[in-house]
């Protein structure tokens, strides 16, 4: 049997996340991805069961540390505008250090090829508690979980991809997020969650 090589797999991961978020599920394939990690496909094999192992562990491991960088300082029992705060700069700043990753993570979502049974619970748990506290406090409106999280999370989204990409609304300068901005967008998701 070969032997395991922890810079190979971190290289195998990383191309395929870059092939991913450049070319889709449909781009990424083990010899196109043997390739472009300078790697035998024999290799990758040491390492992932077949394709949709691979995209199962790369969706957990990165599940994982949106998981760990959104939950820092983060009390689900808290205030409702404290919490959702925290939550935005937790958020905010996992996107900006990790933008290949937010991209994959957003191209991962609705997709069918992951187990989602596989994933930590502790990132649904506690927002599903920080809303049910929030609700039963009367700070927040109850809300399917969707819209909830289209009011919540979508604009903060939006915001961080046009800043990203360096874009804005079609005959506008590139955008740039800062605190002011945030506060203002912040203050109006508030306005229109609470009861």
């Amino acid at each position: 049997m070969r032997t395991r090589d922890t810079n190979k797999e971190i290289l195998i991961r990383k191309k395929a996340i870059e092939m991913i978020v450049s070319h889709g599920f449909d781009g990424l394939s083990m010899h196109k991805l043997a390739k472009a990690a300078s790697v035998s496909v024999a290799t990758i094999y040491i390492y992932f069961k077949d394709r949709e192992d691979l995209i199962q562990q790369l969706y957990t491991e990165e599940f994982e540390k949106m998981t760990v960088a959104t939950l820092v300082n983060f009390n689900p029992e808290c205030h409702f505008d404290e919490g959702l705060r925290i939550q935005w700069m937790n958020r905010l700043k996992y996107c900006l250090e990790n933008p290949l990753s937010m991209t994959f993570m957003e191209q991962m979502k609705h997709s069918p090829l992951i187990d989602r049974s596989k994933i930590d619970r502790r990132f649904i748990d506690a927002m599903t508690q920080f809303v049910h506290t929030a609700i039963s406090t009367k700070e927040l409106i109850q809300l399917p979980i969707e819209i909830y999280w289209s009011i919540a999370f979508a604009p903060l989204y939006q915001l961080v991809k046009f800043h990203i990409s360096g874009t804005s609304m079609p005959g506008r300068p590139p955008f740039v997020l800062d605190e002011k901005q945030i506060d203002l967008t912040l203050s109006l998701v508030l306005k229109a969650l609470k009861p």
